[in-house]
């Protein structure tokens, strides 16, 4: 679950913020503020995983805001929704990290994108995982993934691909090592690693380190949901 803030002094887009965000199952909105003195106020003592935040506010404006936030330290999303259109203000967002920029008046779609960033790199971030580049690419851009053509590489065998998948599918609750799966298919471990980097590559298996050997890390792999 995303807990939410909303710093805006417009009840009415306020409101409209809510309703939208709320739509969305992973999201919770926990306070909507009316100054950026109250939502820093707020956030000194409590914990936001996103906040969604206007410019023009009496006192503390939101980029005063969004500064005292990242002087601190914290790691709140920040996505600003706002009639600020002016170079500067999109200079300052971005240079203090923003997920997103919306100018008023916004569509839905729009802003349900603006979550869904969020949500994704949420998602992406809290798996212990190692990331390839196209991932890193996604993360960075906002933009989907580029998966490589489901054509296999040079010296990649049909057979050797569905019965390595064979084996994830008989054992679906089980994180599973390149060891293991080559005691499983007899296969050298060279070659499973092989295609199970493959198979990550197409976002069909995902991978995670285990760290609780007490030695080398072990790469895990399981079938993607």
């Amino acid at each position: 679950m995303i807990r939410t803030i909303i710093a805006e002094d417009d009840a009415m887009v306020a409101s409209i913020n809510k309703t939208y965000a709320e739509k969305n199952a992973d999201i919770k909105v926990d306070q909507i503020f009316t100054s950026g003195t109250n939502a820093w106020e707020y956030l000194q003592k409590n914990k936001a995983d996103l906040l969604i935040l206007d410019v023009y506010m009496p006192g503390m404006t939101g980029l005063e805001l969004l500064e005292k936030i990242r002087h601190a330290g914290m790691q709140t999303d920040v996505i600003m929704v706002t009639a600020a259109n002016d170079s500067a203000s999109l200079s300052k967002a971005l240079s203090l990290g923003i997920m997103d920029y919306l100018i008023k008046p916004f569509t839905y779609e729009r802003f349900e994108e603006a979550l869904q960033k969020c949500i994704s790199r949420k998602k992406l971030l809290t798996n212990e995982k190692l990331f390839r580049q196209n991932e890193i690419d996604a993360l960075l851009s906002h933009s989907p993934a580029r998966k490589t053509p489901e054509l296999l590489e040079k010296g990649m065998q049909k057979q050797t691909l569905d019965m390595i998948i064979k084996v994830m599918q008989e054992h679906p609750h089980q994180d599973i090592t390149s060891e293991e799966l080559s005691e499983l298919t007899h296969l050298s471990k060279v070659t499973v690693r092989r295609y199970m980097n493959y198979l990550i590559n197409e976002g069909k298996v995902t991978s995670t380190v285990d760290y609780s050997t007490g030695g080398r890390p072990r790469m895990c792999y399981e079938l993607a949901s």
